[in-house]
């Protein structure tokens, strides 16, 4: 009768604190503008009735005088109870961090879709084999040679899924370091394109020619990466040549010709132009400016620019371009006969 009396006692009262507690905190929590307490309301929710029955079941069985059995059947119970309640409330725990860590380190949109379902399956995973194993452990199981086979059989699955699990850590790496993100324009080896989809395995891009490249998450990150998206401005650096017969006054008088038609440009800052070297055959001139826009195209056009502008100003000034030649000179040896 007692025990009758506490089951039914403590099944009422659980019942009863867990309705009052969960109208009592969505009253408050209406009021506050922190997302926390929302997810205490909704891990208070998760409390199932079978985790309540067992507590009770668990708390009857105190007042009796049972057989070693029966009070070892209740143990157990009681144990998979806790074991699977601990279960729900952190397993929602392990959405909530995840969601709110990806949602602050990557964002919105599909590769932090990838993410969070891979981090969720990860954290979830561990979760529930810590769980189980605590559950064996105190159900009387030896959990000690169990470990080990887990342990070995481990060992065996990352060297046959090495390569997987190479990409899988390496998508990580890009997702969380983000040497580029979607929509970036990146050059990797002798491929270049625009970043279309960070998957857990392989990175696609598209071409400038159109097709689609599939790229290894591990052998992307192994390459070295050039990111266009990022530039601020873009360094241009040319070089001109002139024939050796142009006259000193000329060959003086060409850096400040270059100069005064990059700055004419818009969008462009002039670094540098200077006669640089004597090369073979001709005199060499290297030029450095600045695009403050890193459009390529817009880059092109000025750069056309430059080059219309400056053939146009060695047509009125006289100055020839070189190119490459060779002059051979031929000494012809005259020599006198006597008859």
């Amino acid at each position: 009768m007692w025990a009758v009396i506490v089951f039914l006692s403590l099944l009422t009262a659980l019942r009863l604190v867990r309705s009052l507690a969960v109208r009592w905190l969505s009253k408050f929590v209406s009021r506050t503008p922190l997302s926390l307490d929302d997810r205490l309301v909704d891990l208070l929710k998760r409390t199932r009735l079978f985790f309540i029955l067992a507590v009770s079941i668990w708390g009857a069985s105190l007042v009796l005088s049972l057989s070693p059995k029966v009070a070892v059947l209740i143990r157990g119970v009681m144990v998979v109870a806790v074991v699977a309640q601990v279960g729900i409330w952190l397993t929602s725990l392990v959405s909530l961090v995840v969601t709110h860590y990806v949602a602050k380190e990557i964002g919105e949109g599909s590769e932090a879709v990838s993410v969070s379902t891979a981090l969720n399956f990860i954290g979830k995973l561990l979760l529930w084999t810590a769980l189980l194993l605590w559950a064996l452990d105190n159900l009387g199981w030896k959990v000690g040679p169990l470990l080990a086979g887990l342990g070995v059989g481990g060992i065996a699955v990352a060297l046959a899924a090495q390569n997987l699990l190479g990409d899988l850590f390496a998508s990580f790496s890009i997702l969380f370091d983000k040497p580029f993100v979607i929509g970036d324009f990146i050059n990797v080896g002798t491929e270049s394109g625009t970043v279309e989809r960070i998957g857990l395995k392989t990175t696609r891009l598209k071409s400038l020619s159109g097709e689609h490249l599939v790229i290894s998450n591990a052998d992307l990150l192994k390459s070295r990466i050039r990111n266009f998206k990022l530039m601020q401005e873009r360094r241009v650096v040319f070089q001109i040549s002139v024939v050796y017969q142009t006259p000193y006054h000329q060959v003086a008088a060409i850096p400040g010709m270059i100069r005064k038609i990059i700055e004419e440009q818009r969008e462009v800052r002039f670094d540098r132009s200077h006669f640089a070297r004597y090369s073979d055959s001709a005199l060499t001139f290297e030029t450095v400016y600045w695009v403050t826009n890193p459009d390529m195209t817009r880059y092109m056009d000025i750069q056309q620019s430059i080059n219309l502008a400056i053939f146009k100003k060695f047509e009125e000034e006289g100055i020839k371009f070189a190119y490459p030649t060779q002059v051979v000179y031929v000494a012809q040896d005259q020599r006198v006969m006597s008859m």
